[in-house]
């Protein structure tokens, strides 16, 4: 935190009660603890104080105003640097499992990110001087990267227009996303263009074909009762919608076929139900957002000004962040996927360990929700039995003795 402090002060804030490092324990807590508001926030403040700051008395009107008026941008900093020491630590853990499309993947790429939009929701006003702002009231709309290795976010963006299509975060992806990488999009991104400049940057994408998509069949790689595998052309050459090559992988499930758009028009790099695997966990950005808007609060915000609105974005980001490490810890520790452990129950298992914290009866988080006698916090979500099997052939209708396999969209599932 040494550095944002730095920056603290080349923003002339001068030294004072309501420091930096207090105001982010202050925002951390919210969320740890889900404080009702800065009122409360106080109470704890002046009697137990929280994670590293000691009791102290502060009015409420005087943590109310600071929130009012903090530097979001330092939040901002904070996130950053910490962002990559979090990656640092995955990187030195190597007792969990990775799925095995994952695995395959980044022998032919560098990295899998997944990118989407989400628009932020109704004001929950906290804050006293939000008395007059109307509730229902729509505060923007964000653009996040999550890596799915890691599941930590890349990068995040705000944008203060609520009604913002997922498109205008092109350029904001297209300036740090690097040449073999393979992206995960969703149809917000469906945009021949900068699918082409994707590919003329050396960066691939798997998306959804849209409805009614007239297709041209250039190449046929697999044409069987459950799978098809074919080279495509889209597009009508007008300089909207220009031709554009891709892949179109079909899978079958049941009596429905679910179709995938990749830039990755060679099987042999990208076997099609590994195409078909990897997007289906695009839906881990989904869970993302699920975990900081309904689990983290992110749904219900705090401040009606958008330097309010971003400090609650950046802190709630950094929080959830942490809480990815700590999950991915304690996977490690149990040599368990990270699919196999529950964020929420983690974040509800925070108290219980707190509480076991000022006992004296545990100190290190990771250990005590690996514990056996901590089973009951539901750490550890039931395995399911699952009848898929990923089959990692490029031509798997030609392949010999290829057994009879199920294929589905969520290809292991937990209770």
């Amino acid at each position: 935190m040494g550095c944002s402090q730095k920056y603290c002060r080349q923003l002339g804030l001068r030294d004072r009660i309501l420091t930096f490092p207090l105001m982010v324990a202050a925002v951390l807590t919210m969320l740890w603890r889900d404080v009702a508001g800065v009122r409360e926030l106080s109470r704890m403040l002046a009697r137990e104080g929280f994670l590293w700051c000691d009791r102290m008395k502060v009015s409420q009107q005087a943590l109310s105003k600071r929130f009012l008026t903090f530097p979001e941008e330092l939040f901002e900093q904070v996130f950053s640097e910490i962002l990559p020491l979090l990656e640092e630590k995955w990187h030195s853990r190597n007792s969990r499992p990775l799925p095995e499309s994952v695995q395959f993947t980044l022998t032919r790429f560098e990295k899998i990110w997944i990118a989407d939009g989400s628009t932020l929701e109704a004001l929950f006003k906290k804050l006293k001087s939000l008395e007059n702002v109307p509730k229902g009231q729509l505060a923007g709309k964000i653009g996040v990267v999550v890596d799915l290795m890691t599941r930590l976010p890349v990068e995040i963006w705000f944008k203060e227009n609520p009604k913002t299509n997922d498109t205008k975060f092109e350029e904001d992806l297209l300036k740090i996303v690097e040449a073999s990488t393979l992206l995960l999009l969703d149809r917000g991104f469906y945009h021949f263009n900068f699918w082409q400049r994707l590919i003329d940057r050396k960066i691939h994408f798997i998306t959804r074909l849209k409805k009614r998509a007239a297709i041209k069949v250039l190449e046929v790689f697999t044409e069987g009762h459950s799978l098809r595998d074919r080279r495509i052309r889209l597009g009508s050459g007008t300089q909207k919608t220009p031709y554009i090559t891709l892949r179109l992988v079909e899978v079958k499930s049941g009596k429905v076929w679910h179709s995938y758009l990749t830039s990755v028009l060679d099987p042999e790099i990208l076997p099609p139900y590994v195409v078909a695997d990897l997007y289906g966990k695009r839906w881990r950005i989904e869970e993302a957002f699920n975990t900081v808007k309904r689990l983290l609060g992110l749904s219900y915000l705090w401040v009606g000004s958008i330097n309010g609105v971003k400090l609650q974005i950046w802190g709630t980001w950094l929080f959830y962040a942490i809480l990815i490490d700590l999950g991915d810890a304690v996977a490690d520790e149990l040599s368990l996927p990270f699919d196999r452990i529950s964020l929420e129950m983690i974040y509800r298992g925070l108290y219980h360990f707190g509480v076991a914290n000022q006992k004296g009866d545990a100190k290190d988080p990771v250990s005590y929700f690996s514990a056996p006698e901590n089973k009951d916090l539901g750490i550890v979500k039931q395995l399911r039995k699952n009848k898929t099997k990923l089959i990692v052939a490029p031509f798997p209708e030609k392949q010999r003795n290829t057994p009879e396999f199920f294929f589905s969209a969520k290809s292991v599932t937990y209770a």
